[in-house]
């Protein structure tokens, strides 16, 4: 004697193919969604409100784990000569180097993840 077996009736098959439709759409659009967050490029700049110590903290720690050469006397980032500036483009090649990650714009609270280029005259954050 044969084992009995369920036939699929067309409205059934139709379900199975609406919701694996629904599934695909759902993966495509996740995947999509994923892809331009991570595509977009973004900076690492200074808070406004970080004090001068810890934006100097900043700068001290960036230029001992990434060349920091632009902001020396005649560098592309040397001008304006300020502590903010000079804070916001150290932690920004920091932030580039370690791969445009969040926790790598931290610097104790003092770091700000911008989607606006903050470049200016010569001075290119890459």
């Amino acid at each position: 004697m044969l084992p009995h077996t369920d036939t699929i009736t067309d409205d059934q098959m139709a379900g199975k193919q609406s919701a694996s439709a629904f599934i695909f759409l759902l993966f495509f659009l996740s995947v999509g969604t994923l892809i331009s967050v991570h595509a977009q490029k973004t900076w690492c700049v200074a808070k406004p409100s970080s004090s001068l110590a810890t934006l100097l903290k900043n700068i001290n720690f960036a230029c001992s784990q990434v060349d920091c050469g632009c902001l020396q006397q005649g560098g592309a980032c040397a001008t304006p000569a300020n502590v903010f500036n000079h804070a916001s483009v150290a932690m920004n090649l920091y932030y580039q180097s370690k791969g445009r990650n969040a926790w790598n714009c931290e610097f104790e609270n003092s770091g700000l993840v911008t989607v606006s280029d903050p470049s200016y005259g010569g001075c290119s954050y890459v």
